[in-house]
């Protein structure tokens, strides 16, 4: 029985001693995720087909926010679809304050 409560201890203590490493490295590695992305990933259309030379519309998204490249790469988007997208990115600020001009044809 000594033996049992000897493991015991020895697995709670590891165990916290785990979460604490855990903790520690997730506020020492955090990375802070631009909003914008995951908006403009919702309002693309999804499919992830690659037309548009990214990998999916996430990649899509990303290139859109950093002004790498313009909506006319996405095909399968609707032209609706495209006037919310350059509105939404061309008055959203993103967390260090720039904003970035999209164009749409």
């Amino acid at each position: 029985m000594g033996n049992l409560v000897n493991v015991i201890l020895v697995m709670l203590v590891l165990g916290c001693v785990m979460g604490l490493i855990l903790f520690i490295a997730s506020v020492a590695f955090h990375v802070e995720v631009d909003e914008r992305e995951e908006k403009v990933t919702g309002m693309l259309p999804g499919y992830n087909c690659g037309a548009c030379g990214y990998p999916g519309c996430s990649g899509l998204a990303k290139a859109l926010v950093d002004g790498e490249t313009d909506l006319v790469s996405c095909k399968p988007c609707k032209p609706d679809q495209r006037a919310a997208i350059v509105d939404y990115l061309n008055n959203a600020t993103g967390p260090n304050g720039e904003k970035v001009t999209v164009r749409s044809i």
